[in-house]
């Protein structure tokens, strides 16, 4: 790992550095140098003097910084004197750039500023393109500006050769003044600068850019800066629509600025090509009455401190969104915070310590704890460690501290001090307050109280302001309150000891101090006055240029060199640190190490030696638990779903925030770029209803449905590179929205069972509102999510009862536990399940009188190759398996178990594409095709076992209550061949049950469903209905079957039976329900349409309706299979008023048999005697359904 440093500036102005691999504070060589702030980078730091100039140190390295200068020469040849530089009027000058348009004479050029040095004189470039010439560097051409070439021609009239120079920079590892700008106006003074933009480049590290604020709130840019050009060249304005006091740039393309009123701005448009940027935007502030105070940014991270010293991170940040998402509360009291290399965070607490965020890293980049930065200090091995503010204001008196406040420009705002005799410290009046040395420990000090003071006084005494740096953070923070309500120091003086201090030396002068005197956070001009009374010999104490009443808890001991810093500013920007890192003064040590965060105050108390005896007790309080940020990345492909459409590559992030009492809450994006511009969008975790496998293309693609996208139909498609990736994307994200929603174990007996057409397993956990006659639940925010295994149709019950059938007819029974949390040994409840399905394509062939049938169509038949719709082209060798989960267990066959028959070759014949085919041939068959089969097999795992032995095609069990209490549960099948089945000894102890029981039948049956009290529906494959009398717990399989007349000239497939009711669905996907059911009179009496464009119906014990639609309306592209639910069912209105379509394509089956959950009815208020108010005449008790039958 390279040597970094990390930069820190102390409340006097004084820069240090620590290196990663040193151990302590190095300070500036430059004894007099004092900076507001600094701003660092890779291998070179900025910083603000108080002479308000900006001054630069780049790091030493082994490559010097050479900047080549250059000039041309340019000559025109005439017949008199050949060529000379008398030019034509229109011609070029005669020295000039390579382009011709600016002069540029040797003796133009001019050093910069102090920090180059000419390395040598100007000389010819003796090559040519590159190339040796023999020239002396003339090169040739027709005129200015054709093309030059070093061959002298005949007709070459023109010109030119290059003059170079070398300049070296010498400054490096040295603080360098950067020089005004000239002629341009130089910006007004700036108060604040960030170095950033670094990443933006192909060569990190290389063009880093610098932007500043200045005293006015406007906004500067560094035009210039360069490899060879480290100062840069010009500045330049940058418009903000308001005043903006601090501003902040990443190594990338963020950049954030903060307003006088404490709201943020967003820099937009940032790039290589516009490093400016072109928009701003407005963000506010964390807290509705607090204002932020300081704002930074990383590569993709934001942290902002509010007036009151809290932290806040700012969550979704990225080059995509700049402006982010949302607001976290950070743990830990600090004043400041620098976002560094890595997105590494470094602070300057409330107790001016420099504090380290631990555990930042690219999955959890808000970090989990704050540590101290303990590295030694000075000579001594003594590590300077978070300290208390009363140690600092022990130190100084209320003159001092006015002193103090009045450099750095806010004692207009703090007040003026009180220089009245009385209990006021007596101090000397400045004679030069822009000179403020700071002395030795010999000179004669007043005392620190005077005699007829009350100790009353003292102890009442307010904790005093520790002021910054510079005059924005204290004038930001000066309207706290610091005298009403005083903040308890760590460690408090004794009345005792408090009486016995020694009075606070009065600094002398920089004659009496020595030489190497620290210097206050003044202008830099004050050094030239300083040095000029020290040569006048001005030691009087009347004429001194400032002195302090310093009272240290040591009376052996000033203020001084000897002392730890107070810290008022650091940088991370070039110390390149990560979570991993073996850094000595960054080693968590105690408490510090837990992941809860800790307050400075807390960090201080833990680190002071002085302190051992209390460590037991502060240990033992309850620690603030901290919000943090985890963050997931990758990479992904998305459906681009406006044309041209097509896959995109794309980045994805899921970001999950944890409060601090443990509720979570998740935000899914996703980046892409559209024509060079970055876009984003993003999807918030409680707001996905589903997340569902697709098949598109054979990717690994898998869709995510919101409500919103729900009623547009327009899932979000997503497509990784491998099964793998898919699935761990897909876990990842479920969990996530199961988290939100407080869903945790396997599904409950109430819940929601379906399937896909892809053959996946989804559940919805009902609410009470989800049949609610009123405020029902939108069909479209319903949350499904999956269940592992692999099935073609699932039913269930309120007892917890789940069967499925396979592709391949495969019975299963659910093994999981129901509603119940996941105990150690669940993963063994994951069963191997396999599922066989044929995959079919169609061979096309049509007549012509020459040859017969023959694969030569008409320009607008079908593919000769194709799906059973013939809308697109599927051949042997272009069709494969539904996803890459399934693989190939046979070869291609002919299929002659094709509806509507076959003949001998297995081909159906018709009169055109697409009409009605048959098994045989006829005159007016002019096309004909066959099915051509062959199988897949998928093997996974679930919590599913089987029942074997007979293939069944279709289940029911009886719906129940959830109070029902049942020795036995009905269980009715079909099997693959037509018969009828009936499980015995299905309970919820023995969910599989023991045997299978045959029902006699004098026809195969296609469909079948038994409701309450044992009515059990049945449909024959030619359509007849049938309904099986005398079924009852005694007599599980019945007597006999009565044969119920279908709708006229429609033939049902599927029907479900309900607590009190009847629907059936025919071929033509049309809904009907069954009318005039009663107890005395089960069969019912005629059939009633309902809808259309159904595919499946699922009537609950509620006699709730829910059905698998064809289509949805206003959306013809959209793919059949959408779950739709029944509005306005009640026994008063059994049919339902309306649909309300949810979830859609791709959906295959659906059960709502086991919802049996109501919700509950209010207590009816007692009605005064007399008529009825209902207009409505009372209904005979014999028409209302349901009083006959239970359960």
């Amino acid at each position: 790992m390279p040597i970094t440093l990390l930069w820190a500036v102390d409340v006097y102005g004084r820069v240090y550095s620590l290196s990663t691999v040193g151990l302590r504070w190095e300070r500036a060589d430059d004894t007099l140098l004092e900076l507001k702030r600094v701003t660092a980078g890779k291998g070179r730091c900025w910083g603000i003097g108080c002479d308000h100039h900006v001054y630069l140190n780049m790091m030493p390295s082994e490559t010097p910084i050479r900047y080549r200068e250059e000039t041309y020469e340019n000559q025109r040849w005439n017949p008199v004197d050949g060529f000379t530089d008398t030019l034509l009027p229109t011609d070029r000058w005669p020295w000039s750039d390579v382009t011709g348009m600016t002069p540029q004479p040797l003796h133009s050029f001019q050093l910069p500023s102090r920090s180059w040095e000419w390395e040598g004189d100007w000389y010819v470039d003796q090559s040519c393109g590159g190339e040796p010439s023999q020239t002396g560097g003339w090169e040739y051409a027709v005129d200015f500006p054709a093309n030059f070439s070093p061959d002298k021609k005949w007709n070459s009239c023109v010109r030119r050769r290059r003059w170079i120079r070398y300049r070296r920079y010498t400054a490096q590892g040295t603080w360098a003044k950067i020089p005004l700008d000239n002629p341009k106006k130089p910006p007004l003074p700036l108060s604040d600068i960030s170095c950033g933009g670094w990443e933006m480049s192909d060569q990190s590290g290389r063009y880093p850019y610098l932007w500043g604020v200045s005293q006015q709130g406007q906004v500067w840019f560094r035009e210039g800066i360069h490899p060879r050009v480290p100062e840069g060249s010009s500045w330049e304005e940058v418009e903000v629509p308001k005043e903006v006091a601090q501003l902040s740039a990443g190594p990338g393309d963020l950049l954030w600025a903060l307003l006088w009123d404490g709201n943020l701005l967003v820099r937009t448009g940032l790039s290589l090509d516009s490093p400016t940027g072109s928009s701003w935007e407005e963000v506010e502030s964390p807290g509705k009455e607090i204002e932020a105070i300081h704002v930074s940014v990383g590569v993709s991270v934001v942290w902002v401190v509010t007036k009151d010293y809290k932290v806040w991170f700012r969550r979704g940040v990225n080059s995509h969104n700049p402006c982010g998402s949302g607001w976290i509360s950070i743990g830990g009291e600090m004043m400041m915070a620098d976002v560094g290399l890595n997105d590494q965070v470094w602070a300057v607490g409330e107790d001016h310590g420099l504090y380290f965020r631990i555990g930042v890293t690219t999955s959890e980049p808000s970090g989990n704890g704050w540590i101290p930065v303990s590295a030694q200090w000075g000579n001594s091995k003594e590590v300077v460690h978070p300290r208390d503010e009363c140690e600092f204001s022990g130190q100084l008196t209320e003159a001092s501290k006015g002193s103090l406040l009045s450099c750095t420009d806010s004692d207009s705002e703090l007040g003026a001090p009180n220089w009245q005799n009385g209990t006021d410290t007596p101090v000397l009046e400045a004679a030069a307050p822009s000179v403020v040395p700071l002395g030795g420990t010999d000179s004669v000090t007043p005392p620190l109280v005077a005699d007829d003071a009350p100790l009353a006084s003292q102890q009442d005494t307010p904790k005093p302001f520790i002021p910054a740096s510079d005059s924005f953070i204290n004038s930001l923070v000066s309207d706290r309150d610091r005298t009403s309500t005083p903040q308890p120091s760590i460690t408090e003086i004794p009345q005792e000891e408090a009486e016995e201090l020694s009075p606070a030396p009065i600094l002398l002068t920089p004659e009496a101090a020595g030489n190497n005197v620290p210097w206050m956070n003044v202008d830099l001009e004050g050094a030239e006055a300083a040095r000029s009374g020290q040569a006048a010999g001005t030691s009087s104490t009347d004429k001194a240029a400032a002195t302090y009443a310093l009272g240290a808890l040591e009376t052996s001991q000033g203020f001084g060199e000897e002392d730890s810093p107070v810290w008022t500013w650091i940088s991370g920007g070039g110390c390149d640190v990560d979570a991993n890192s073996q850094i000595s003064w960054l080693s968590p040590t105690g408490p510090l190490t837990s992941s809860l965060s800790l307050t400075p105050v807390q960090s201080a108390a833990w680190s002071k030696q002085q302190q051992q005896e209390h460590r037991e007790e502060i240990n033992k309080k309850p620690l603030e638990r901290s919000n943090s940020v985890w963050v997931r990345k990758g990479a992904l492909r998305w459906w681009r779903d406006w044309k041209p459409q097509r896959w995109v590559d794309v980045g994805v992030a899921l970001e999950q925030s944890t409060k601090c009492d443990g509720r979570k809450d998740s935000i899914f994006f996703v980046y892409y770029t559209h024509y060079d511009e970055k876009r984003y969008l993003q999807v918030f975790i409680n707001e996905v209803t589903a997340l569902v496998p697709v098949l598109r293309d054979c990717h690994h693609a898998f869709a995510v449905y919101t409500a919103q996208r729900t009623k547009q139909r327009w899932p979000l498609v997503l497509a990784a590179q491998t099964e793998t990736d898919m699935n761990d994307w897909l876990c990842l994200l479920s969990d996530c929205c199961c988290e939100c929603r407080g869903i945790t174990g396997p599904p409950s007996r109430q819940a929601l069972w379906s399937t896909t057409s892809k053959g996946d397993i989804m559940v919805h956990e009902p609410s009470f509102s989800l049949e609610s006659p009123v405020n029902t639940m939108p069909c479209d925010v319903m949350f499904w999510r999956q269940v592992p295994g692999h099935l073609r149709c699932v039913e269930s019950n309120s007892l917890g009862l789940v069967w499925g059938i396979g592709w391949d007819g495969t019975a299963w029974v659910y093994s999981g536990r129901h509603g119940q949390e996941p105990a150690s040994g669940d993963a063994a409840q994951l069963h191997q399940q396999t599922d066989v399905r044929s995959i079919h394509v169609y061979e096309n062939q049509r007549w012509n009188p020459m040859t017969g049938y023959t694969d030569k169509g008409l320009p607008t038949d079908r593919p000769m190759w194709s799906d059973e719709s013939g809308l697109k082209e599927c051949t042997k060798g272009n069709t494969h398996p539904p996803s890459p989960q399934w693989s190939w267990v046979s070869e291609w066959a002919v299929d002659y178990n094709v509806p509507g028959g076959t003949d001998k070759e297995a081909w159906q014949y018709a009169a055109d594409f697409p009409v009605t085919f048959h098994g045989h041939k006829t005159m007016k068959d002019f096309v004909r095709r066959r099915r051509w089969t062959r199988k897949c097999k998928i093997t996974l795992r679930g919590p599913w076992l089987q029942v074997p032995p007979i293939p069944l095609s279709d289940i029911s069990l009886m719906p129940c209550l959830a109070q029902s209490k049942m020795e036995q549960v009905p269980v009715w099948a079909l099997s693959d061949k037509g018969d009828v089945l009936c499980r015995l000894g299905v309970s919820p102890q023995n969910p599989a049950g023991s045997s299978w029981l045959h029902v006699g039948t004098d026809q195969p049956f296609k469909s079948i469903s038994i409701g309450g009290a044992n009515q059990v529906w049945a449909i024959a494959k030619d359509g007849a209905v049938f309904y099986r009398g005398s079924v009852s717990p005694q007599n599980p399989a019945g007597e006999c079957w009565y044969h119920i007349p279908s709708p006229p000239r429609q033939t049902l497939r599927q029907l479900s039976v309900g607590r009190t009711s009847v629907f059936a669905v025919d071929d033509n996907s049309n809904l009907w329900y069954r009318q005039g059911l009663t107890p005395s009179y089960p069969q019912g009496s005629a059939w009633e349409l309902i809808s259309n464009t159904v595919t499946k119906v699922s009537v609950g014990p509620l006699d709730q309706v829910w059905i698998i639609a064809d289509g949805v309306p206003g959306f013809p592209a959209e793919p059949p299979g959408a779950v739709c639910h029944r509005l306005g069912v009640g026994p008063l209105q059994p049919k339902g008023q309306f649909w309300d379509y949810g979830i859609g394509g791709g959906w295959e089956h659906i059960s709502v048999r086991g919802n049996s959950a109501e919700a509950p009815r209010a207590p009816h208020p007692l009605l005064p005697a007399g008529p009825p108010r209902s207009p409505l005449p009372p209904r005979p008790l014999t028409q209302v359904n349901g009083n006959a039958v239970g359960v």
